[in-house]
């Protein structure tokens, strides 16, 4: 019998700044809002580790944004890519 190949598919891999850029660029022209990154311990209890920005008002509109969920959510990240750490 002759063997089937089976086709592996290989994820693309992207960097989470990469990912952020491009929810932000999506989240600006639909909703006008921006997705910002924590620093410092002092809000992430509050926070999380990302959160949105609305920039015209000055507030917080969401907090605990898992951006790999969201990027898939927006459609920005596909189906054959993966998020990796930027750290090597």
């Amino acid at each position: 019998m002759a063997k089937k190949k089976v086709n592996k598919v290989k994820k693309v891999p992207v960097t989470m700044r990469a990912l952020i850029q491009r929810i932000n660029r999506k989240l600006a022209t639909e909703r006008g809002y921006v997705l910002k990154t924590t620093r410092g311990g002092r809000w992430r209890g509050e926070l999380g580790d990302y959160y949105a920005v609305d920039p015209k008002r000055n507030c917080v509109v969401s907090e605990y944004i898992e951006p790999e969920d969201l990027g898939r959510e927006l459609g920005v990240l596909r189906d054959w890519e993966k998020v990796r750490s930027e750290r090597r």
